[in-house]
């Protein structure tokens, strides 16, 4: 089911050759160490019906697959539903829309224009998810791109919209389950690097930032999206437990502090290309992701905070590079 041979081919004699085989063994592990409900899951990806050939379009929102078969609607979303919750996307599966809990395609074309083209670009996306922007990216001409995300059941996901793209697809895009701290720690072999969704999760920003620097070629893009807070330069959020019912974050800074962190951190040419107040229509419930979301973290009486009382979830995106020297 997991095979990375290709993976490993396609990293011969280029700045990623060295980590080949710290990554297989690093693979071969966790793979072998399992999920407990991988066997659920797994039973999900062979009720899919079987695909020989598709038409992929990865420059629409939806990310459009169109079979060149006819298949059974009902069995192949039944299949997808036995993988919830689909958090991001969305995807169009012939008719079958999987409507994720957040429009994923709206993050992207906020960003996309912003970046460094990506045309034969070798690029990373740290926190990918189920690598919908992953394969934004290929549409957007990458070489290659590499997505880490420790989550099993992100993997999963990823694997049944690779088997709906058919046998004659072979598309070089490749989803790790692991985190930044699997990485070498100087491995300065990739043109692009987004994080997105991620930074306010480390409970170290500064150590991540330096990760995030050294995966980079020199002269290498970092894409960074995160949650910010309004104020001054030194200013931060350290929210005491939960903020919009999650309990992972940790740090939300200033545009002007984060700067700051980059500037410390090495990364030159610095620009912040996009604020943007989460909305409800951006991250949402439905019934591909049927839990609680974005409407239920809010106060219920004032849409610009949090449950908690923190200011409501604000996200910017900053773009800086890797110095030549």
């Amino acid at each position: 089911m997991f095979d990375y041979s290709s993976l490993y081919q396609s990293m011969q004699d280029t700045p990623l050759e060295h980590w080949t085989e710290q990554l297989q063994q690093d693979l071969d592990q966790i793979i072998s160490s399992g999920h407990g409900d991988l066997e659920r899951w797994s039973k999900a990806l062979e009720q899919l019906p079987e695909i020989f050939s598709s038409e992929v379009d990865f420059n629409t929102d939806d990310l459009q697959i169109t079979t060149r078969q006819s298949i059974d609607a009902l069995q192949l979303e039944t299949a997808l539903k036995e993988l919830k919750p689909w958090r991001k996307g969305p995807y169009q599966v012939n008719d079958c829309l999987i409507n994720t809990e957040w429009h994923s395609d709206w993050k992207w074309n906020r960003i996309k224009d912003h970046c460094q083209p990506l045309k034969n670009r070798t690029v990373l996306d740290v926190g990918c998810g189920n690598g919908y922007h992953c394969w934004r990216m290929l549409g957007n001409g990458a070489k290659l791109v590499i997505g880490i995300d420790p989550s099993w059941l992100f993997l999963m996901q990823f694997q049944a919209i690779k088997l709906l793209m058919g046998r004659d697809i072979n598309p070089s895009v490749y989803l790790l389950p692991m985190g930044i701290e699997k990485l070498p720690a100087s491995l300065n072999a990739f043109d692009t690097v987004f994080s997105m969704g991620v930074f306010y999760h480390r409970r170290s920003p500064m150590d991540h930032l330096l990760q995030l620097k050294s995966t980079l070629r020199k002269g290498g893009e970092l894409v960074l999206e995160t949650l910010i807070i309004d104020g001054e330069k030194g200013q931060l959020l350290v929210p005491d437990g939960r903020y919009a019912k999650m309990r992972n974050v940790w740090f939300l800074p200033t545009i002007e502090t984060l700067i700051q962190w980059l500037q410390r951190c090495g990364f030159e040419d610095i620009k912040v290309v996009d604020v943007n107040q989460t909305s409800i229509a951006e991250q949402r419930s439905t019934q591909w992701m049927n839990y609680e979301s974005l409407e239920d973290f809010l106060d219920p009486e004032d849409s610009n905070k949090t449950i908690e009382g923190y200011p409501a979830p604000k996200r910017a995106t900053f773009i800086a590079t890797k110095p030549l020297n």
